[in-house]
This record gives structure tokens, C-alpha cells and sequence, in this order.
């Protein structure tokens, strides 16, 4: 033990008469230790596959590439410093700085990949994307410039300096780029009050906005419209228009009006019992929400009643193609009664020379 506590004190030192064969040991070490982490790394993915737990899969996928990386980038940097300060006349001590910024990188790398991996998992849960990636870029940011000071730290710098610095220059950056920090700040809000996330259909009745979010990042959201075109939106501009968001429908809704002849008149109250009984037994039509059948309107040419009534579901093609089997089945019950449809029209009034007018509809004059 004393004798590789001596060896590794003289190899530290970068002087010693066998530094070849010191820079061979240092590199075979590494083959070795290497070796041994890869056999380590395979039994631990091994017995974490058979727990429950993801977190411990998540955790060594993490650690493992940058320990691989710290196991031969040190003892290389000291095997660097051994061949600079016996075949040059250079001091290799700075190299003992890099192998500790090296230290603060693999680290660094490590927690990066650690939150990566947790935030892939948590997705495949089916965890709210757009919460769980907000999260996931502000520990990152966090882990930057944490890893970031630390590196400052072993270069020699003062912090105490560099964060005077920094809230000076942060004040004269600020009033230069407010509109950047003003979309900072509205995609942050928008991770917080969340009032769409990724997949969302939205529009704005106040800009020409409307498609279906793809990402939201801290500077701008990203739209593609329904014609396929990206939309790229500053954030800022979500903190000062309204935004609707479809995508969050609980139901939606039938609203037409339709026109009877006023031929029709004596069957208008059974055409509305049955069309009002056939969308109560629809099984496509929520009978929770507010249902109406009501002659509303006496029209220039047509008796017009209203359908009110709101669809289980939310998606826009199913929508229309149930939309369109009830209209279609209101016409039937209408055709049934001996009713139809009216369609606009006008009569003339023709002056003859004898005591009475007579008068003519426009759409009896086509049919003769």
C-alpha cells in the first residue's frame, strides 16, 4: 500500500525516471478500471430491469457515458502532464486545473442526462407535456450556470466580481433587449396559467391566429396553421390578446335553422315533437346540456324553427359527420309529415281590366 501511495505521490509530481512506463501503467489502469465499470453497468441494468422502479434505469443511463469519459480523461491529462514536464522544459501543473474543469463537465453532463432521462420517462406516462418540459428547461438552465460558476471558480475568477458585473450589466442588457426578456417572461407565464399546451388547437378572435401548437419555447411559440404553414408567435404577444382553445371543448354544438312552407302550417307542432324526441334518443347527443326544438320566426317565405342541441364529442370531423346524419333524418321526418323544405319566393300582383286582381306565385309561374 505504501509503495503505490509512493508510486501515485511521484506520478502526481509528473517527475520520475519511468515516466514511459508510468504513462503505459496509467493508460492500462484505465483499460482496466473501464472494463470493470462496463461489467458494473450491466449488472446494475440488470437487476434494475427487474424492480419497478424507473428511476434507477434513469439514474445509470445517466452516469454512465460520463464516468466512461472521466475514467480515460484523467488518467490521460496525467499522462499529458508527465510527457510535457520530462520532454519539455514547461511547467505541466496547469493541467491539474483542466483535469478538475474536466471534473465540473462530467458532473455537469451527468445531472443534463439525468434530467433528460427523467423527463422522457414522465412524458411516456402521459404526463402533461408542456409542464413537465417547462420544468425540465429551467433545471437544465439551473444546471448550467451552477456548472458555469464552478468552472469560473476553478479558472481563478473572482465571483463576487463577476456577479457586481452581473447586475450592472444585467440592468444595461435588460433596457436594451426588453422585448427578448418581455417574451421570456410571457412564455414563463404561459408554463404557469398554461392556457394551451403542445397539440392544442387555438385562435385569437384579436390577431390572425389560429392552428395547433407545436412547441413552446422561451422566446417564441410555434403555430402550424391549418394549411400547414408555420406560425411563429412572440411570446409577449399571448400577455395582451385573447386566446380561445377549442381543444378544451366539453361538447359542441348543433345551432341551424330551419324553414317550413306555409303550406305546412297545420304540421309544424308534430314535425318539432318528433325531431325534439329523435335528438333526445340520439346517442350521439349529450341530453345533459341544454336541448331545444322551438318554431321561432315567421319569414318572408317560410314558418323557420331552430335546433339547439350539443354533440358528446369534441372531434371536428366526427362532429359534422353526426351533424349531418341528423339533418339529414330532420328532413325525413319532415318529408313524413307531408311537409318540405321552403325555399324563397314572391307573388306578383297583376292588374286586370275586370272588377277583381288575381294573383300569381313566382314559383307556380315557373312550374306552368
Amino acid at each position: 500500500m505504501e509503495r503505490l501511495q509512493h508510486w501515485w505521490q511521484s506520478l502526481s509530481q509528473g517527475q520520475n525516471a519511468d515516466w514511459i512506463q508510468n504513462i503505459a501503467l496509467l493508460l492500462a489502469l484505465s483499460l482496466v478500471v473501464w472494463g470493470i465499470w462496463l461489467l458494473v453497468c450491466q449488472r446494475l441494468e440488470h437487476v434494475a430491469d427487474k424492480t419497478k422502479m424507473r428511476w434507477d434505469n434513469a439514474f445509470i443511463h445517466a452516469v454512465q457515458r460520463p464516468v466512461s469519459f472521466l475514467i480515460w480523461a484523467w488518467p490521460i491529462l496525467f499522462a499529458l502532464q508527465i510527457l510535457v514536464e520530462n520532454i519539455t522544459h514547461y511547467d505541466g501543473s496547469f493541467l491539474q486545473g483542466v483535469r478538475e474543469i474536466v471534473l465540473v463537465f462530467g458532473v455537469v453532463w451527468s445531472i443534463l442526462r439525468l434530467i433528460a432521462q427523467v423527463e422522457a420517462q414522465l412524458i411516456e406516462t402521459g404526463r402533461d407535456y408542456t409542464t413537465i418540459n417547462a420544468i425540465a428547461k429551467v433545471l437544465r438552465l439551473l444546471v448550467c450556470v451552477m456548472g458555469g460558476l464552478a468552472l469560473m471558480q476553478q479558472l481563478g475568477l473572482s465571483l463576487s466580481g463577476i456577479l457586481t458585473f452581473g447586475g450592472v450589466g444585467g440592468l444595461i442588457v435588460g433596457m436594451a433587449a426588453k422585448d427578448l426578456l418581455a417574451n421570456f417572461f410571457g412564455g414563463l407565464m404561459i408554463y404557469l396559467d398554461r392556457p394551451f399546451k403542445v397539440g392544442d388547437w387555438i385562435r385569437s378572435p384579436d390577431r390572425q391566429i389560429e392552428g395547433t401548437v407545436e412547441r413552446i419555447g422561451f422566446r417564441m411559440t410555434v403555430i402550424r396553421t391549418f394549411d400547414k404553414r408555420p406560425l411563429y408567435v412572440p411570446n409577449m404577444v399571448f400577455s395582451t390578446v385573447v386566446v380561445e382553445n377549442p381543444s378544451r371543448m366539453l361538447n359542441r354544438r348543433i345551432y341551424e335553422t330551419i324553414g317550413l312552407r306555409y303550406d305546412d302550417a297545420a304540421v309544424v307542432d308534430p314535425i318539432l315533437a318528433e325531431v325534439k324526441a329523435m335528438l333526445q334518443s340520439h346517442v350521439e347527443i349529450d341530453n345533459k346540456q341544454t336541448l331545444m326544438v322551438n318554431f321561432n320566426q315567421f319569414g318572408n317565405s317560410s314558418l323557420n324553427f331552430f335546433i339547439y342541441a350539443f354533440t358528446k364529442t369534441t372531434d371536428w370531423v366526427r362532429f359534422h359527420q353526426i351533424k349531418q346524419t341528423i339533418l339529414l333524418e330532420v328532413y325525413q321526418i319532415i318529408q313524413r309529415h307531408g311537409a318540405d323544405i321552403a325555399f324563397p319566393t314572391q307573388t306578383l300582383q297583376i292588374q286586370h281590366d275586370g272588377p277583381e286582381p288575381s294573383f300569381v306565385s313566382v314559383a307556380d309561374a315557373k312550374q306552368s
